[in-house]
């Protein structure tokens, strides 16, 4: 593997040697490496995009609710559902943008090195071929909202969380102390209770938070 040089008196991995590329061939990957840090960049806007549709969208549903104590604290409730799809969108951009990433990355730890004169392995190409005949990207899809949740989403889901809270607390008059299980009615929504939208915020952040902890991002070629 790429990383041990080949400078007098190394000692180089079995399988390691030097490997010499035609004009064409050289052209090729090198053409086909811009190309994938193309998409990176494109991806990586769109990635930026979404994250700003949840920004916008939440902060003009938190000036909705909060602008006037007639509006329903369920407002906030909505929020999270809509954040909830622009991260499974984003979580799906992130997925498309980490297959570009891993073939970048493998052109940077065997092609590039190998054109400077270091050692690598000869039969990296067909870890190269195997992912452009069949893309697939190296994260799932849990991995990828959990990567997203713990970047962005989570910060998102707080403030959220705690504008919930406060359009809860500002409906009651000044004075008044809360008590459990008579808080639960603060938050009752029509025929539901407010006993049940508390248990089903709860499970819906716990959720969330199981994703963060869990996300794994593993690439077969940063090991070690």
């Amino acid at each position: 593997m790429p990383g041990a040089g080949g400078g007098p008196g190394a000692v180089l991995a079995p399988g390691l040697t030097e490997v010499s590329y035609s004009t064409n061939q050289a052209n090729a990957l090198i053409h086909l490496y811009r190309a994938e840090v193309g998409k990176m960049t494109a991806w990586r806007q769109r990635l930026d995009m979404t994250t700003n549709w949840s920004v916008v969208t939440s902060a003009g549903l938190a000036s909705f609710a909060l602008g006037d104590a007639g509006n329903s604290h369920a407002t906030f409730l909505f929020a999270m559902f809509m954040n909830y799809f622009f991260l499974r969108l984003e979580a799906r951009r992130f997925r498309t943008y980490e297959i570009a990433h891993h073939r970048v990355r493998i052109m940077e730890r065997f092609f590039y090195p190998a054109m400077l004169g270091d050692r690598v392995d000869p039969g990296w190409h067909q870890l190269l071929l195997a992912e452009l005949s069949k893309p697939r990207s190296p994260m799932s899809r849990n991995d990828a909202l959990g990567w997203r949740l713990g970047r962005n989403y989570l910060w998102i889901y707080a403030a959220v969380l705690l504008a919930w809270f406060a359009k809860l607390d500002l409906e009651q008059p000044k004075g008044y102390v809360l008590t459990f299980p008579d808080a639960f009615g603060l938050a009752d929504i029509g025929n539901f209770p407010g006993w049940l939208v508390f248990a089903i915020v709860g499970v819906f952040y716990s959720y969330l938070i199981w994703l963060a902890v869990r996300a794994a991002r593993t690439y077969p070629l940063e090991e070690g």
